[in-house]
């Protein structure tokens, strides 16, 4: 019971997370509007606050590393309310950027932590599923959060949507407070153990795929709303159900992946979520009305959040002894492929326009697929004792 109520918690969690961490490419049309930039130039706020998660992650895993996670998890995600708060109240763009970086903060200490402790308190055989489970948080934020916060935006302004966020993040502290039982440290790593994961090439290989993979989707994803208005005259509910379409196809995938990961293995998992994706950045040129669009951002629906989720217990798995370190360095890579994706589609974007952005991503899904296979040959007993 005491699991079951505390995977609960950290989904709804990792919902106010994903809610939080998307609400800038779910609001960036009326965002850039009110502000007054461009475009590309609103995108960034995505990369400034990837890099702040990017970098935080493995520090404030080092500073808090043997915190009880019930404290640590309820305290990441007051800070990120609070900031999301501030952040709806900031009058100009050159205000909001460096709040909006430290805010995130609170979400470099939850995604990776959340993991560590799920790890903790799930029975060996069931860490994949449970892990799985947790990340399912982040493809409901994509079903409800990601159209919530475009229709908010067009109707509302996008303040209100960072409002949201922040009501969100209270209620999931309040949850965690409630479930998550004391005592949960995941064993701390000495500076020694993390030299050996910064120093292992398989392991860190692992995790470039993962920001390989993440710059590929932001490459684009960061730019769906005004890709959506501008490119396929969407209207403003339209651009929400597409949103929420998108959403539902993730959450599907995450599903998918509960019951088929101890089955098939992590590796297989993300390996077949890559090629979702890159069939989907494959087809994105034929995506010219609004149907077609909605056909071809299945296969990366489903592949996206899965990937995801099958990576970290990939990590998990590969050197369970070294996981904290591990998961803390796969949040960074997240969201470092998250502040690759957005630059370089901002750059394409004032450079070319919209037309060629799928290109990059395609480069970097086939660098990630490419990477993941090989990993897959060379690790097969090699990690495990690293």
């Amino acid at each position: 019971m005491t699991l079951k109520r505390a995977s609960r918690a950290l989904l709804a969690g990792n919902f106010a997370i994903g809610c939080g961490v998307m609400v800038t490419a779910g609001s960036l049309n009326d965002l850039v509007a009110s502000l007054q930039v461009t475009v590309a130039v609103g995108g960034q706020l995505i990369s400034v606050a990837a890099v702040a998660m990017a970098l935080g992650a493995p520090l404030l895993a080092v500073l808090w590393g043997d915190s009880d996670r019930r404290w640590l998890l309820t305290a990441s995600l007051v800070w990120y309310a609070i900031g999301h708060a501030l952040c709806a109240l900031m009058p100009s763009y050159a205000a909001l950027l460096p709040m909006r970086a430290l805010a995130v903060l609170g979400a470099a200490v939850f995604t990776p932590q959340a993991a560590a402790a799920i790890n903790v308190l799930a029975p060996p055989g069931e860490r994949g599923r449970a892990m799985a489970f947790i990340f399912l948080g982040w493809s409901v934020a994509s079903v409800l959060g990601l159209p919530l916060h475009a229709w908010i935006g067009e109707t509302f302004g996008w303040r209100w949507a960072f409002v949201l966020v922040a009501v969100l993040s209270l209620l999931a502290a309040w949850a965690v407070w409630r479930s998550v039982p004391t005592g949960v440290r995941p064993l701390p790593l000495p500076w020694r153990s993390w030299g050996t994961v910064l120093a292992h090439p398989l392991l860190m290989g692992l995790v470039m795929v993962t920001v390989l993979s993440g710059a590929a989707q932001f490459t684009l994803f960061t730019y769906f709303a005004p890709y959506y208005r501008r490119v396929l005259g969407a209207s403003p509910e339209t651009v929400s159900f597409l949103f929420m379409w998108f959403g539902a196809f993730g959450l599907l995938g995450n599903v998918l992946l509960t019951r088929w990961i101890d089955r098939l293995g992590p590796a297989r998992c993300v390996n077949l979520g890559l090629v979702l994706v890159m069939l989907a950045l494959m087809a994105w040129p034929l995506a010219v009305t609004v149907p077609v669009m909605a056909l071809v951002v299945v296969p990366w629906a489903l592949g996206v959040f899965s990937s995801n989720s099958a990576q970290q217990a990939r990590l998990s798995a590969s050197a369970p002894g070294f996981a904290p370190a591990l998961l803390a360095l796969n949040t960074s890579a997240i969201y470092l492929g998250q502040a690759m994706g957005a630059a370089t589609g901002g750059a394409m974007l004032a450079a070319t326009g919209f037309e060629h952005l799928h290109w990059p991503a395609l480069a970097f899904m086939a660098l990630a697929l490419a990477l993941s296979l090989w990993l897959g040959r060379r690790m097969k007993g090699q990690v495990e004792h690293a």
